[in-house]
């Protein structure tokens, strides 16, 4: 009798022990991937800044170098899209992550050149907008990274690891890189 009862003890904590640590995997999954929305916001902040300000006239000198943060805006927000979709996916993060240093080249570039170019410079609005915007970002992807980290920490904890690999939740990589300062 007194064996029954301890295996049936063992049993019970079992499983609510594996109850709780599936809810704090759930949870911490639910919050990075929450984490993501503001960044997401701030992100497609770039992209609407750059499309509603760039006007390209033939004859501008800078054409070129406003052309290619138009385009890289333009395949930032193609990455975007896909990683709103799954912001876990480490993949998706380094493709997003690549088009973020993409966009950021190219703003820095037409900066540079419409500072040594005889045109005008970029309105300083649009500059001091674009700062407000990388502000807030670095906030937002330090969070993210955070959230991120905190999810990655508790997939690969022993022993709820071994409930990580049987509901299939995997770490994702590449968080480090997402809080680098631009």
């Amino acid at each position: 009798m007194n064996n029954t009862v301890l295996i049936w003890s063992c049993g019970a904590v079992l499983l609510f022990w594996s109850v709780g640590a599936y809810n704090r995997l759930v949870r911490l999954r639910a919050l990075a991937i929450a984490a993501f929305l503001p960044l997401h916001l701030q992100y497609g902040q770039y992209v609407a800044l750059v499309q509603k300000n760039w006007g390209f006239e033939v004859g501008d000198e800078r054409f070129s170098a406003r052309a290619s943060v138009l385009s890289a805006a333009q395949q930032f927000e193609t990455s975007l899209k896909a990683a709103s979709a799954q912001p876990l996916d480490s993949l998706v993060m380094r493709a997003l992550e690549t088009a973020y240093e993409v966009l950021l080249a190219s703003w820095a570039r037409v900066c540079g050149e419409s500072q040594n170019l005889m045109g005008a410079p970029l309105p300083e609005e649009l500059q001091r907008e674009w700062t407000d915007i990388s502000l807030q970002t670095d906030r937002d992807r330090a969070e993210f990274t955070r959230r991120i980290l905190d999810y990655n920490q508790g997939v690969q904890q022993f022993p709820a690891n071994v409930l990580a690999w049987l509901f299939r939740f995997k770490p994702t990589t590449g968080a480090e890189k997402l809080n680098d300062e631009h």
